[in-house]
């Protein structure tokens, strides 16, 4: 008898830096999985994910990047109450039955987060560059822990985020955890980066890139370069694969 497939997935637009179908096509080999699948859904408008369910049979969950981690919420059924609280879901659960299909979602960016820090984290300030769904998973996550945070945009203004021009040389000062949760800088605009002020940097500072692809964006090399610790995203990005990975499996 022909075992079923199980498809998973990743929707967002565009897709071309994302490692997501080859990290998962390597575990399903390593594990035996011969019937899983993974593929990447560049989905042009976030509305077009109704349609990609109702082509894509045995779909059982996908992962949802930018822009849509935010948007993708008015097409779920429920929300686990940590992707409530953020405001941002990259996890969706595909639960069929006679009933219907209902969509959870959930948010593994902010427990890959924590689980990617250094056991020893120092700092006490942390400057987060960008505002959408990534940055609200790290903002959460370095709240719980007891951090000051302060977000920058390039666009958004309020109490708890300033604009790239606002940051003086005692804010940088201050803040010298930096965590990078924008796409400037991703594969294939590599000559991208946040207009942060460098010549502030420091070796105090420690400055983290959520991108993965290159290993080394211009901000972290720039960075390494003043001398700062550098980190980027690779061991969040799979941190955060297999807690998606385990939602789906244990449901």
């Amino acid at each position: 008898m022909k075992i079923p497939a199980v498809r998973f997935g990743l929707i967002g637009y565009p897709l071309d830096h994302s490692a997501s179908a080859s990290y998962f096509t390597k575990k399903f080999t390593s594990e035996g999985l011969t019937n899983y699948s993974y593929q990447l859904f560049p989905l042009k408008a976030v509305e077009e994910v109704n349609s990609l369910l109702a082509v894509t049979s045995g779909l059982k969950g996908f992962n949802v990047t930018i822009p849509y981690k935010e948007s993708i919420i008015p097409f779920l059924t429920v929300l686990h109450p940590d992707a409530e609280a953020i405001g941002a879901v990259n996890t969706v659960l595909v639960k069929t039955s006679g009933t219907g299909t209902r969509l959870i979602g959930y948010n593994t960016d902010a427990e890959g987060f924590r689980r990617s820090l250094p056991p020893t984290l120092s700092h006490r300030n942390a400057l987060i560059l960008g505002t959408g769904g990534s940055a609200k998973a790290v903002a959460f996550t370095l709240r719980k822990l007891g951090l000051n945070v302060l977000l920058v945009s390039r666009t958004e203004r309020s109490q708890t985020t300033k604009s790239y021009e606002e940051l003086t040389r005692e804010l940088m000062h201050q803040f010298t955890f930096i965590i990078n949760c924008t796409p400037a800088g991703m594969f294939p605009d590599l000559k991208g980066t946040p207009p942060l002020p460098l010549k502030w940097l420091s070796p105090g500072h420690f400055v983290y890139d959520l991108i993965y692809n290159p290993e080394e964006t211009l901000l972290l090399r720039n960075a390494r370069k003043a001398g700062a610790v550098t980190k980027n995203g690779q061991l969040m990005f799979e941190t955060q694969a297999e807690l998606s990975f385990r939602i789906w499996s244990e449901q």
